[in-house]
This record gives C-alpha cells, sequence and structure tokens, in this order.
C-alpha cells in the first residue's frame, strides 16, 4: 500500500500522453532510420555490381565495400530495434531495395566520381537528419539511442568525407546530380516515417 492510501499498481498506469508522444516519435524515427540504411545497404550493392566487375575498379569497389559493411553494421542495429521498439517497419521496403540498387547502378555507370557525389550527397542529407534526430532524442530523455546514432552519424560523415576528397564534386553535372538525390532523400524520409 502507498503511503497516499492507493493501492493500485502504478506499473499499470497508462503512459501519460507526453510518453506516448515521445514513443510514437521514437517508432517514427527507428522506421525511417531503419529505411533509410535499407536503401544504403542497396546503393551500394548497386554500385559494387558494377565496379566489382571491372578489374581496374577495385580501389573503389574495395571502398564501397567497406562503406557497405558499415551501412549493413546499421541496418542490422535497426533490425533489433524494430523488434525491441515493437515497430513496424516501412511497407516501402521493396521500393527503396529497387530505387537503392538502380540509384547506385545508375550512379556508377556515370563513373567514379558520380558514384562518389552519390554518396555525399545521400550522406550530407543523412547526417543532417541523424543531427536533428540526436537533438531531439536526448531532449527526450532517450540518451542511449542518441548515443547510437551519433556513432552512426560519425560513420555517415566519414563516408560523405571521403566521397568528397574522391573528387565528388569534379562529377559532371555535379550541381544537378546532387540536388536530385538529395531531394530524393529528403521525400523518402518524409514518406518512410509515416508508412
Amino acid at each position: 500500500m502507498s503511503l497516499t492510501g492507493n493501492t493500485r499498481d502504478t506499473r499499470t498506469r497508462p503512459p501519460l500522453p507526453g510518453k506516448r508522444r515521445n514513443a510514437r516519435r521514437v517508432e517514427e524515427m527507428v522506421r525511417v532510420d531503419h529505411a533509410g540504411e535499407y536503401g544504403a545497404v542497396a546503393i551500394y550493392q548497386g554500385q559494387r555490381a558494377v565496379f566489382a566487375a571491372l578489374p581496374h575498379k577495385a580501389r573503389i569497389a574495395a571502398q564501397l565495400e567497406e562503406m557497405e559493411a558499415d551501412e549493413q553494421h546499421h541496418l542490422d542495429a535497426f533490425d533489433r530495434l524494430i523488434f525491441e521498439k515493437h515497430t513496424r517497419p516501412t511497407a516501402l521496403a521493396p521500393f527503396w531495395n529497387i530505387a537503392g540498387h538502380a540509384l547506385g547502378t545508375a550512379t556508377a555507370l556515370m563513373g567514379e566520381k558520380a558514384a562518389h557525389a552519390c554518396t555525399e550527397a545521400v550522406e550530407t542529407v543523412i547526417e543532417r537528419h541523424y543531427a536533428g534526430q540526436i537533438e531531439e532524442l536526448r531532449a527526450m530523455g532517450e540518451d542511449e539511442l542518441a548515443d547510437q546514432f551519433d556513432i552512426f552519424r560519425e560513420e555517415e560523415v566519414a563516408h560523405r568525407d571521403l566521397a568528397v576528397e574522391e573528387g565528388a564534386k569534379e562529377t559532371p553535372g555535379y550541381s544537378l546530380l546532387s540536388a536530385a538525390i538529395k531531394t530524393g532523400c529528403r521525400i523518402a524520409i518524409k514518406v518512410s516515417e509515416r508508412i
């Protein structure tokens, strides 16, 4: 019995509206980030399929393989979070798989610099996306999740920086290609939060 005489077990009380709202927001974050990492793996797979078939492109194929492994690690973590946070994955996963492979293959066929421009554009959007989520999670008191997202954000920044070092911005038509990819990423984020 509590000091107030209330014998009701407080663990069975429904969550407060703020807590419910926070839980729903975390679910949206997990869903969209899961979808994003799924798409990122597909992009790198599409690019590697092109470059791995060309012996003189072994260097970029190895770079892409390493970045894909990082994205797969992120995806594996989000697979666990989908389960732990009782989150429904996006219904658009098959579409993101096809779109990711198509984008990866298309940019690889355009050449190494275009493949790097794709990475630079995607990772620029994702880094900012993660930064916003980290700030929001910290405000909610979800520090453990924020710390995990921060590690992923740092790896995305490393991918972006490598792409820039490798000449991403020297791609013919870079501004147009980068803007189109960034717009596509932003649309994918908004859609995947809900669907």
